[in-house]
């Protein structure tokens, strides 16, 4: 496969996975917004995702439908879902040769869907909520075709490595998101909102009370997100199947290649697995959280590098 068409594919996947946890983050952190009686912050999803100065975000903070604004359909902002969706589009548009004809025709819906005026006037007047389910019901759709459609060769798992590496990046994300709003202290007498509120974001809270009973502590949250592997949203889970479809490039790959990809992967499966944070060491989290965002970066950078011939 031609290294601008593995390129393409890789970085569509992550747009789509990106466009999928944002929603799923603006949902929650909207309905919250809306329930809790104090203002509610987005300060921390600003600096995350608004690709703002602080000025900015000191004005914007407070405003739950400006920020949905932004963040959704602002395409100033570099990343917003409008502009996550058209990126995704114009990669699956330079190899629809190497994509279903399925894949393209859902992913162009969905460029046109986020674009709808109902759904801008939805956001603006008060009912983003209903415009947030049509789209994240619409990225179902998209993941679903995918998995269906999609024959199982290179392309089919340059796009997986592309969708679980960013999926990690961005589960490694929210949970600093949450954590950074709650200044990383986490010895709380009673249930942290914030920490439900994650979960709901990474569609874990119905398997958070399935496994612990109704039994709300900081440090089984951490554990599902970060080590359980039968969990599809957590980092451990991710570089799991991130591994699993790069050892299927190896017959294509340089070995020289190969090998740099498989020693950094190797290297961050390792230290997540052998790890044991916990709530109680907030210094200790938030490093633990830099250095897992750090070596996911430099494998996504020597994907650049090695498979792709970009400097």
């Amino acid at each position: 496969m031609l290294s601008r068409v593995a390129d393409s594919i890789f970085w569509m996947a992550r747009y789509m996975e990106r466009t999928n946890g944002m929603l799923r983050l603006l949902r929650t952190n909207y309905v919250a917004s809306q329930s809790e009686e104090k203002a509610f912050s987005w300060r921390s999803v600003l600096l995350t995702y608004g690709d703002m100065q602080p000025r900015q975000i000191d004005e914007l903070e407070f405003s739950s439908q400006k920020v949905m604004e932004h963040l959704l359909h602002d395409k100033e902002n570099n990343s917003s879902v409008i502009n996550n969706i058209t990126q995704a589009r114009e990669n699956a548009r330079a190899v629809q040769d190497h994509i279903t004809k399925e894949v393209w025709q859902c992913l162009n819906d969905y460029y046109h869907l986020i674009r709808d005026q109902q759904i801008q006037f939805q956001v603006k007047n008060g009912d983003p909520v209903s415009a947030l389910d049509a789209l994240i019901y619409h990225g179902m759709l998209y993941h679903g075709t995918v998995d269906i459609t999609m024959a199982r060769g290179e392309e089919f798992n340059y796009l997986n490595i592309g969708k679980f590496l960013e999926r990690a990046i961005l589960s490694a994300d929210m949970l600093n998101i949450k954590l950074a709003e709650l200044n990383y202290n986490l010895q709380h007498p009673v249930e942290v909102p914030a920490l439900r509120y994650l979960l709901y974001s990474l569609s874990g809270y119905e398997l958070y009370l399935k496994t612990h009973r109704g039994n709300f502590q900081a440090d089984h949250v951490l554990q599902q997100i970060l080590y359980n592997t039968n969990f599809p949203h957590s980092v451990s889970y991710c570089l799991k199947q991130l591994f699993r479809y790069f050892e299927r490039l190896e017959t294509e790959s340089l070995p020289e290649s190969y090998e740099q990809l498989e020693f950094l992967i190797g290297r961050a499966m390792n230290n997540v697995k052998y790890s044991s944070v916990r709530s109680a060491d907030s210094d200790g989290l938030r490093r633990f959280l830099e250095q897992t965002r750090s070596e996911l970066l430099g494998i996504a950078n020597a994907f650049n590098k090695f498979y792709f011939g970009n400097t």
